[in-house]
């Protein structure tokens, strides 16, 4: 028998910011089922990648779709600047079909565990009737899924957190209506002190702030980097291994021909 592990928040619990378009929905689809869509960043050499976690990234049985996507999300750049330690409880918010959750589920190993969570409004729409089986799966079995509204994404048997992931969802919390000071607020409450939240999006171009959100599906940096810090998270690092200046930032992540430009921030819960 298949395993389930995916826990749905009551319907009084679930919110709906009201009638959306087909585009903006279109879009959450694809970058769920592409997790970054588009072409590739650049490399960079700002994190130095430890061997256990090379090892994590190299595993024989992860899947090939995973390894395709590995090109554009560069997942032993991104674990090293996690942070992510055997042990840990982490959290993963819009988490997708899953692609970090398991790569977080396999750094954290048995003595820890995974929560990864969903939005109803896209887990409804997109994954429920397709949903990815590796959440069946053995290496999975320290991992869970959950579908929480973004402003109330702590389940109540759940945390605190030692590490909470936030990657490439955040610019969806605008354009879905969501209470983004509630969402910081429950994820800074969430975090053990010392804890990180690392957030990773698709840049804007300055001055466009959140407008494109549900167009280009872009934000402008200085508006997470600004709602974070208004409540209480301390910025203590910044990669460079996503960026790229050449991106005029005139298309959605998923339409570019370029490599995206997209910025992943560390804060300290102090």
């Amino acid at each position: 028998m298949t395993r389930s592990n995916t826990t749905v928040a009551p319907l009084h619990q679930r919110g709906h910011s009201g009638t959306m378009g087909r585009f903006r929905l279109l879009a959450v689809f694809a970058g769920l089922c592409l997790a970054v869509g588009g072409v590739g960043p650049a490399l960079s050499a700002d994190v130095v990648v430890p061997a256990e976690i090379q090892a994590i990234v190299d595993s024989p049985n992860r899947t090939q779709a995973d390894r395709d996507m590995d090109q554009r999300r560069h997942p032993a750049e991104m674990l090293a600047f996690f942070g992510v330690k055997p042990g840990m409880v982490v959290l993963d918010v819009f988490t997708g079909r899953g692609y970090t959750a398991e790569l977080l589920a396999r750094a954290v190993g048995p003595n820890g565990s995974v929560v990864a969570q969903n939005d109803p409004i896209v887990f409804e729409k997109f994954l429920k009737s397709e949903w990815d089986p590796r959440f069946s799966r053995e290496v999975m079995s320290n991992a869970r899924h959950v579908v929480t509204p973004l402003d109330a994404p702590i389940p109540p048997d759940s945390g605190p957190y030692d590490l909470i992931t936030f990657i490439f969802g955040y610019h969806d919390s605008v354009w879905m209506g969501r209470d983004r000071a509630a969402m910081n607020r429950a994820l800074f409450n969430a975090l053990k002190p010392g804890g990180y939240l690392v957030v990773a999006d698709h840049a804007g171009n300055p001055g466009t702030g959140a407008t494109q959100t549900g167009t280009l599906h872009r934000i402008e940096e200085s508006v997470e980097r600004a709602e974070l810090e208004a409540a209480g998270f301390r910025l203590v690092d910044e990669g460079q291994f996503l960026r790229n200046p050449n991106d005029p930032r005139d298309a959605p992540f998923f339409k570019a021909t370029v490599p995206v430009d997209q910025f992943i921030l560390k804060y300290e819960k102090p």
